[in-house]
């Protein structure tokens, strides 16, 4: 630490890093984003003389900056696992954007990097950090929800299919599945209380018309749209079993014909919920009751990234853990792997 602040480093200063982690790591006064390394020799320049950091020219001249106490992982997927591992060996806090990687291999090398480095290691994995999540676990662990059996989760983009590296698998790892799915799918698994996964049965669809070449709207879009391709899905949908009986069922789009949704609800013994609008649905004095908690909104990201932090300063357990991200990682390429396999299989 020097002046009493963490020194951030960012590893890709694309999009995400530049629209989500800086802009949260400036609202915390605790931080000082202090380098950057983006494979863009050009961007990762413009964004060091814009923010005041140090700009470097490898990943290896970032690590080994010993006034560097944390980084932040923001890369294509395919550079995910790389970054981490050499960041953990470095001596590194980290924090890394999802997926978690391309493979479960990958996901398991981190881990044990991880747990090697005895440093902070924290997954991006945003919906945690909603307030909705923080009243929903609370409740659970009081024992209002009972046991929590079920879980619907879906995020359908009617022609949302993002420009730029998303759409190669080569770099992204897949389509909607491993961009969007990663989210709604953690959310519902943590909310259940992370329950043991022991198989999946899914299909990925691949029906052209979420070509980045189509109608678009609403799309994300990446800094590089030089080079695009798209051999990924379009969208999927399947059933995650866990240990028990419990479950869950998703779907996901990039591109589908028809209405956008994004939402997801959870299903226990003695009430369950509802993200949006956000609604418990319980029972009193023996009626049926629908309930609409009083809240304030907050920026998500504001909160992972204070989160972060504060485990750097306490050393307690991250709400979304290497093992979380390993398990998660197992979720989303046993997706891929059904379908290719037209069956359920064994996680």
């Amino acid at each position: 630490m020097k002046d009493g602040k963490i020194q951030i480093g960012l590893i890709g200063a694309g999009n995400i890093a530049q629209n989500a982690h800086i802009p949260s790591y400036l609202n915390n006064c605790g931080v000082k984003l202090a380098g950057v390394y983006d494979i863009n020799a050009a961007r990762s320049l413009a964004v060091a003389e814009k923010f005041g950091m140090k700009n470097h020219a490898s990943l290896e001249s970032l690590l080994s900056d010993d006034t560097i106490d944390a980084v932040s992982v923001c890369t294509w997927n395919n550079a995910h696992a790389v970054s981490a591992i050499e960041a953990c060996r470095a001596g590194k806090h980290v924090l890394c954007e999802k997926p978690m990687s391309m493979t479960v291999a990958e996901a398991l090398a981190m881990e044990a990097a991880a747990k090697d480095s005895g440093k902070v290691f924290m997954m991006g994995f945003v919906n945690r950090f909603k307030t909705q999540a923080d009243i929903i676990t609370e409740m659970r662990d009081k024992g209002e929800f009972g046991e929590i059996y079920y879980a619907r989760t879906t995020i359908l983009r009617r022609r949302g299919t993002p420009l730029g590296w998303f759409t190669d698998a080569e770099k992204s790892g897949g389509g909607p599945v491993i961009d969007l799915g990663v989210h709604i799918i953690d959310i519902a698994w943590y909310l259940m209380g992370r329950p043991k996964p022991v198989s999946v049965f899914a299909n990925t669809h691949h029906n052209i018309f979420g070509d980045y070449q189509t109608k678009g709207v609403s799309r994300w879009e990446a800094f590089d749209t030089d080079d695009l391709k798209f051999n990924v899905e379009d969208s999927a949908a399947g059933t995650i079993a866990f240990e028990n009986g419990k479950s869950i069922n998703f779907d996901v789009s990039w591109a589908i014909n028809g209405e956008a949704e994004m939402n997801s609800w959870i299903y226990g013994e003695k009430a369950g919920a509802v993200f949006e609008p956000f609604r418990i649905y319980g029972e009193s004095a023996g009626f049926l009751t629908d309930n609409f908690p009083v809240f304030e909104r907050v920026n998500p990201f504001d909160n992972e990234i204070n989160h972060f932090i504060d485990c750097i300063n306490t050393g307690a357990t991250p709400k979304a853990t290497a093992s979380d991200g390993v398990a998660v990682q197992k979720m989303l390429c046993g997706i891929y792997e059904s379908s290719r396999a037209g069956m359920a299989i064994e996680l």
